[in-house]
């Protein structure tokens, strides 16, 4: 897989665009129920932001796309994220829409007592479409990626979205499409439907093998890889387990993930996007790209909040290159990414040596 579309026939612009919804968020000071915490700390959220954000704090040049409010909210967002690196010029101004905002809980989102309150319906990103946005810069990029939250948001997301994976002559960069199935999301019960077909147009998709299972009854790689024939790769992620790639030969690479002192959950599957996107825009083997996406989830497993700076390229690489049996050894606390330092020889194999919380 290369890192350009099979149409471009000059440079683009910028190495990735990421188009989507990007929301303040509300985190709160003390664990307890929304009803109970008394005061939140202000940050940002959205899948494609996270992911632009990252990647642009690895060196690569990312643009954002999206509507934000003519409000203080909007504001906040353009400013921090463009603070990251990342290219805002595309970014349009909403006066009639609010911008997105969201309150959540403390601790792992895969917790019984999390909660999640959305304030987005009828936010100005609800309103992105073929119309409202400048294709061509959309397009103007090596790779362009996408997420299923966003066709979720309205019928002129979900047009424009099947607009950008639509298999057509011309030019077209590499469509990266993360599933991000997220059900009460969707009006109806044709969100796993849509989701299939917006997938099956892009050319590289992540999808995890949990929500495979829940929105198409998906069980096991190949049954997934077999459901999605057209997309030149196929990275199945299952957390903790590891990752598998299906390339355009059908060939399959796993790759386990190092172990990791998880401080919180949030934000690792786009960082393990982020992580494998890199790896892709630097042209490196497909078991490389899993091991970077593996180290890219580690940094964000290991802090609070959605976002979190990368390896530096030079330890992440030395972390790739390890053998087989000192890869499995690894172990990853808060703080890793820090220690550029630590890694050593040890009887001619690297080991990484880790912070402890």
């Amino acid at each position: 897989m290369t890192a350009t579309g099979p149409h471009r026939t000059d440079p683009p612009a910028v190495d990735v665009v990421a188009l989507g919804e990007s929301m303040v968020t509300f985190l709160p000071t003390r664990p307890g129920r929304l009803a109970d915490v008394p005061a939140f700390e202000r940050g940002i959220g959205g899948a494609e932001s996270n992911v632009a954000c990252a990647l642009a704090a690895a060196g690569h040049t990312v643009r954002w796309v999206s509507r934000v409010g003519a409000d203080g909210f909007g504001d906040h967002l353009v400013e921090a994220i463009g603070a990251y690196g990342v290219d805002v010029s595309a970014v349009r101004r909403d006066p009639a829409r609010p911008t997105g905002i969201y309150f959540r809980t403390a601790g792992d989102r895969s917790g019984d007592t999390h909660e999640v309150a959305y304030y987005r319906a009828g936010s100005a990103a609800s309103a992105m479409s073929v119309d409202t946005l400048e294709l061509d810069a959309v397009r103007d990029c090596r790779i362009l990626h996408l997420s299923g939250i966003t066709p979720a948001l309205s019928a002129d997301c979900l047009e424009l979205v099947r607009e950008l994976t639509a298999r057509r002559s011309g030019r077209r960069p590499l469509v990266s499409f993360d599933v991000n199935h997220r059900p009460d999301l969707w009006a109806d019960a044709d969100g796993p439907r849509v989701l299939l077909e917006l997938a099956r147009g892009a050319d590289l998709v992540f999808v995890g093998d949990d929500e495979a299972r829940a929105a198409w009854g998906l069980d096991g790689d190949s049954a997934i890889r077999a459901a999605l024939p057209e997309p030149e790769t196929v990275v199945i992620k299952r957390g903790a387990d590891g990752a598998t790639a299906f390339g355009a030969d059908t060939a399959q690479v796993t790759v386990g993930a190092p172990a990791v002192d998880v401080v919180a959950h949030v934000g690792a599957g786009d960082a393990f996007a982020a992580g494998f996107l890199s790896a892709t825009l630097r042209g490196l083997p497909v078991r490389d790209r899993l091991r970077h996406g593996h180290l890219t989830a580690a940094a964000a497993l290991t802090v609070h909040g959605d976002l979190a700076a990368p390896p530096a390229r030079d330890h992440a690489d030395r972390l790739v290159a390890l053998d087989d049996e000192a890869w499995g050894r690894l172990r990853l606390g808060p703080g890793w990414t820090e220690r550029t330092d630590r890694t050593r020889e040890d009887d001619g194999r690297a080991e990484e040596e880790v912070r402890r919380p």
